[in-house]
């Protein structure tokens, strides 16, 4: 359909396009809107008449699409939830690991602890001596005023919990006093106030002793 519409002349009935002012064949002046043809008379008055029907046809269903109250019952409201009924759990954002079943924490491995050793049995006393000057001594004598340093060796040479404990069976012939905290030496005072001439040393650890006869000089 040509976009121009062509007109009939009123004097040869032949038709011409319509932007001409006078038919090409006759030379007669179009008088006014001049004689359409028939094909397309009224084409392009339809075409108007269409796009304003269409046009408001649109407007028609905006208006009414707009204007429309909407039911009650069409509308969903949606539920409030409250802070304490809500369902949320900081677990739904964990990532499960196998990628099935429930999203659940993954805890940290432990880290390795090294076993704890058992600890050693305690050592025992095997024997206990007196010495003096660095010699064992069993039995000795000494006059009134004299002082003997003395020692003791413990087998094993080794540190023990148990308390050294220096005794003299008469302190009426002599007395026995400790040189240091740990008791490994002492001091031997003779004393010989007693009519006995001598009394016995005892040195005892962990439930082991040593025994030293000290006599009075006259």
């Amino acid at each position: 359909m040509s976009i121009i519409s062509e007109v009939k002349c009123a004097r040869c009935d032949r038709k011409y396009s319509g932007v001409r002012s006078r038919c090409p064949y006759c030379g007669a002046r179009r008088i006014g809107s001049g004689k359409y043809s028939e094909e397309g008379d009224n084409s392009k008055g339809k075409m108007i008449i269409g796009i304003l029907i269409l046009g408001v046809l649109v407007v028609a269903a905006g208006v009414l699409l707009f204007t429309t109250p909407i039911p009650e019952d069409d509308v969903i409201s949606s539920p409030v939830v409250t802070e304490s009924e809500s369902t949320y759990s900081p677990e739904e954002d964990i990532v499960s690991v196998t990628g099935t079943g429930p999203n659940v924490p993954v805890s940290p491995e432990p880290e390795p602890t090294e076993p704890e050793l058992p600890s050693p049995p305690p050592v025992e006393v095997q024997s206990v001596v007196i010495t003096y000057a660095g010699l064992p001594i069993t039995d000795f004598s000494e006059p009134v005023g004299a002082p003997v340093p003395l020692r003791v060796r413990v087998e094993p040479a080794v540190e023990f919990d148990e308390e050294v404990v220096w005794t003299s069976s008469d302190t009426s012939v002599f007395e026995v006093v400790k040189d240091n905290p740990e008791g490994t030496a002492a001091t031997v005072h003779i004393i010989g106030s007693g009519t006995s001439t001598f009394a016995t040393l005892t040195v005892s650890i962990g439930g082991v002793e040593a025994e030293c006869i000290v006599r009075v000089r006259r």
